[in-house]
């Protein structure tokens, strides 16, 4: 794998396309764009102009049509812009066709994510799952990468193994995706037996859109030291830490974020750090309540859950960043203090009526912190005194 880009680098130029189709209504273009810059902005990019089409349903040969295309070639041209990236796959052929139209580095939604993976792997076991799928993403497009290589080197899009395959072929990359495959099936019987030497104690897991303060969530509840940033996937490693509240001992784990559209090649790579989620006792759904999709990005969490399998454990709501939460100018009550209007708000919203337990909580400014830690403790104890009867003494 190769390091992150030089920080001091100048931004590459990055150009967005969406899509409004029969399904991806156009209600949720801007954020759906909007959530591409960041995804731009996080692997080192910056966007500078955003093209939307309104069509039926994708373009087989180009994705957007010959006439947007076009419109969109000669803003590349006349802007030197770097990179395309479109918020959707694109299949091999549509990424040649571009290509040959654009001149420029072309990137689906799926590789700007398996990018930033690779800049955000840290430990030898993430870097080896991003491999992994980096690999399988290449495999159906490695003609193009032949061609596509000799004009770009480097920048976003191309960390991992990307430049290496300009002298190797399918049969190589086969035998690579083998190799890293065995060697994940090892390291994944590790985590395994890691896993089960924990098993007889209450295990809890931080799940969660990308981003919604999750790492800080877990700082403050375990008073550690978990890397945490403003960035989209700042944390792929699962961390786990002992907590104990009262005199009452679990584990809490935190894992990798969700993210709509999240690239099956990862979710598949990432198994054993899903396995985390998969075998916890309780879930603690963090949401990021001042974000104005937040209702969306609960269903995408769910869904992810559905697909692992995992969807059937107790969870507790936990929505963050009340303090950045702002209450509806009609409802403010100028007799109430500005966290007491938020919170007053969150409380009245239908989401906390209809998924009962949920705690309203800001991680940055520790508020509400001995409400989640009380509903924590009687979750936990729940299922401790149901696993252990003869344990009641620590109560």
């Amino acid at each position: 794998m190769q390091e992150m880009t030089d920080l001091t680098k100048e931004p590459e130029k990055v150009v967005l396309v969406g899509l409004i189709t029969n399904q991806n209504d156009e209600i949720y273009i801007d954020e759906y764009l909007d959530e591409l810059a960041f995804l731009a902005e996080t692997a080192g990019g910056i966007s500078v102009k955003r093209f939307v089409q309104r069509i039926d349903r994708p373009d087989p040969r180009t994705f957007v049509g010959s006439g947007k295309l076009l419109e969109i070639s000669e803003f590349v041209k006349e802007n030197n812009i770097d990179v395309v990236v479109f918020d959707d796959e694109l299949s091999p052929s549509q990424i040649r066709n571009i290509e040959n139209e654009l001149e420029c580095k072309i990137l689906d939604r799926n590789n700007l994510i398996l990018d930033i993976f690779a800049s955000r792997a840290r430990t030898a076991h993430a870097r080896t799952q991003v491999e992994l799928a980096q690999y399988e993403y290449l495999l159906p497009r490695l003609t193009r990468m032949w061609t596509h290589l000799e004009k770009q080197r480097g920048g976003i899009g191309m960390r991992g193994p990307g430049e290496k395959e300009i002298e190797t072929d399918r049969r190589i990359i086969r035998d690579k995706i083998a190799l890293l495959k065995k060697q994940l099936k090892t390291i994944d019987k590790q985590m395994a037996t890691q896993r089960g030497n924990r098993s007889s104690m209450v295990r809890v897991a931080l799940i969660g859109y990308t981003n919604v303060g999750k790492s800080t969530l877990m700082n403050v509840i375990s008073k550690s030291d978990v890397f945490a940033e403003d960035k989209l996937f700042a944390t792929l490693d699962t961390t786990v830490r002992k907590i104990v509240i009262g005199n009452l001992p679990f584990l809490l784990s935190d894992t990798v974020g969700f993210i709509r559209k999240l690239p099956h090649l990862l979710i598949e790579s990432f198994k054993s750090t899903l396995d985390e989620v998969r075998e916890s006792d309780i879930l603690l759904h963090v949401v990021d309540i001042s974000h104005p999709g937040f209702e969306e990005q609960i269903e995408v969490v769910n869904q992810t859950l559905a697909e692992i399998k995992a969807n059937d454990k107790p969870i507790i709501m936990v929505f963050n960043k009340i303090d950045a939460y702002s209450k509806p100018a009609d409802l403010v009550d100028n007799n109430e203090t500005q966290e007491e209007q938020n919170i007053e708000a969150l409380k009245k919203l239908w989401i906390a009526k209809n998924n009962p337990p949920a705690i309203f909580i800001s991680a940055t400014q520790k508020s509400n912190l001995d409400e989640l830690r009380d509903i924590l403790y009687y979750n936990v104890k729940a299922i401790h005194s149901k696993r252990y009867p003869y344990d009641n003494f620590l109560y």
